[in-house]
């Protein structure tokens, strides 16, 4: 092989979406097991020292149970780590296909799905931008514009900008697709020459390359691949990324694909809430079965991972599929769970363009005055929402207020130093609240496993356990009040943290400056407080 191909090799290894890409050329350490549940000056890593509050306020102290919601693409409910703490609607007789308790959704004894019907579950969806576009295209595609009014020329203006960030979007997926599609049939090369389908990273160190190609391959491998097995790493970060741009290419970039007929609903009606089915797994659980074992893992039987709360019942309403959720679907999602008795809901998505924010406005409102406290992550596209907006949000669009009781959430790290925000999550010193650990989480993974993920949906589970800890062991306390003593009491950081800028650069700023409390949340802190109202 000649240098030329090398460096054609180790440039598609350049374009690739690896999950440590902003990380890739320099030494990353590991935090310990359980880190979000440790406690920084006792453990090193920055959690929200959980386990101190275990070991120093709550032993033997009464509590009730808590019901908390995980709005999300579905939850394995038979997770060895899980079983014991899946909420069962005590007014439903399993399996018998009536509605028992008579609130619309028959044999929701675990929770409801709304994406799903008689039919099946749906999997695959268009993000929200492709929607708005195949909604507004018989208006403004072949518009003669020469008549607009200038609402109208407005619109149209909107319509093209709208049309040009899909376009772009399919280039990038198609770019990222075709270069990992290139890579894997090296990836194969290279385990055929180390002699081992499944390699140890020792392997892959003591590994003498044949020739140039293979010297080059092996240190790609080497500066991305942290821990696990080959297996794990190929799948986290070429596998999955592959799949991934097949999808949008496939269904969420795609204005043809439309699988809304198949849950049988009005779907310009946002009036309509009995539609779905109770099947509260359904295809695409990874996401929501991780989200559930952060906030309720089963803490005593030895197994897995600890979750922050000891005394939930985790509902699954299953809403978001593989693409944007919709927004009648939250709606209902959040109605549903204020209705039968959640008090907090963790709420692990979010999107860059909004259908019908007022239905979703109004579902919060109801929410509000059933004493539910709400728990988003902030996103993680590293960008400052004050300046951009994400949906959901807690500012409602009538101008009437916002949410007292939402709770915007950023994901940090586990080292107390200038990368303590992590590198992918949203900020803001208005819009985002607080911060808790979403980096290199382990928890809960369908058929009974576990994995690794980060993101801010891994940060507003940690919250919302915090949430939920709280109303179990104080539960006289209002939603407002929980969130009141969750801002109040966290680790305050008084130094600079990274942000990105664009995809490649990076600036420095106060962590003050990244959300309204300028903390990481402390459970601990948080349980002394509560104990104080």
């Amino acid at each position: 092989m000649n240098k030329p191909f090398i460096k054609l090799l180790l440039a598609i290894w350049l374009c690739l979406p690896l999950s440590l890409s902003a990380q890739r050329l320099k030494k990353i350490d590991y935090p310990l097991p359980n880190w979000q549940n440790l406690d920084l000056q006792a453990d090193g890593n920055f959690g929200m020292s959980t386990e101190k509050a275990y070991k120093e306020l709550l032993q033997g102290k009464p509590h009730v149970p808590v019901v908390v919601a995980v709005i999300d693409g579905g939850i394995d409910i038979n997770h060895e780590d899980l079983k014991n703490e899946i909420w069962t609607n005590p007014k439903e007789i399993p399996g018998n296909k009536l509605d028992d308790d008579q609130n619309g959704y028959p044999d929701d004894v675990n929770g409801w799905n709304f994406i799903g019907s008689d039919k099946g579950s749906l999997q695959y969806d268009n993000l929200e931008l492709t929607r708005i576009l195949r909604r507004d295209m018989v208006e403004y595609k072949y518009a003669d514009t020469r008549y607009f009014t200038p609402e109208q020329m407005a619109k149209y203006k909107k319509y093209q900008q709208l049309d040009d960030v899909l376009n772009d979007k399919i280039k990038k997926a198609q770019k990222t697709s075709e270069d990992l599609g290139k890579f894997l049939p090296y990836m194969q090369s290279l385990l055929r020459s180390v002699g081992k389908q499944d390699p140890t990273y020792v392997d892959m160190l003591r590994y003498y390359p044949e020739n140039e190609v293979q010297a080059a391959l092996k240190k790609i491998v080497l500066l991305n691949w942290r821990s696990g097995t080959f297996d794990e790493f190929r799948r986290d970060e070429i596998d999955e990324p592959y799949q991934f741009a097949q999808d949008e290419l496939k269904y969420h970039l795609n204005i043809d694909f439309d699988p809304r007929d198949s849950i049988g609903d009005n779907y310009t009606d946002d009036t309509q809430r009995f539609y779905g089915n109770n099947n509260v797994g359904g295809p695409g659980d990874e996401h929501g079965t991780h989200v559930a074992g952060i906030i309720g893992a089963q803490r005593d039987n030895n197994l897995g991972v600890k979750g922050v709360a000891d005394d939930v019942r985790i509902m699954s309403v299953r809403t978001v599929p593989n693409g944007d959720e919709r927004d009648k679907d939250v709606a209902n999602a959040i109605r549903y769970a204020a209705e039968n008795g959640a008090k907090v809901i963790n709420m692990s998505f979010g999107k860059d363009y909004s259908w019908d924010k007022k239905t979703v406005d109004a579902a919060v409102k109801f929410a509000m005055s059933k004493d539910v406290l709400l728990v988003h992550a902030a996103g993680n596209d590293h960008k400052n929402t004050d300046e951009t907006t994400f949906y959901p949000n807690p500012r409602y669009e009538d101008g009437s207020g916002k949410a007292d009781a939402w709770i915007e959430v950023g994901a940090s790290s586990f080292r107390d130093n200038n990368e303590l925000a992590a590198d992918f999550s949203n900020y803001g010193k208005t819009t985002v609240d607080v911060f808790a650990p979403g980096v290199k989480i382990y928890s809960t993974s369908p058929d009974s496993k576990y994995r690794v993920h980060d993101g801010t949906s891994m940060a507003a589970p940690s919250v919302a356990g915090v949430a939920a800890l709280i109303r179990s062991y104080y539960p006289k306390l209002t939603a407002v009040q929980v969130k009141e003593i969750i801002m109040k009491s966290v680790t305050k950081v008084n130094h600079d943290v990274k942000v990105k800028v664009g995809e490649k650069s990076t600036r420095s700023i106060p962590f003050a400056d990244t959300c309204v409390s300028g903390g990481i949340v402390n459970a601990y802190e948080a349980l002394k407080l509560a104990a104080t109202y």
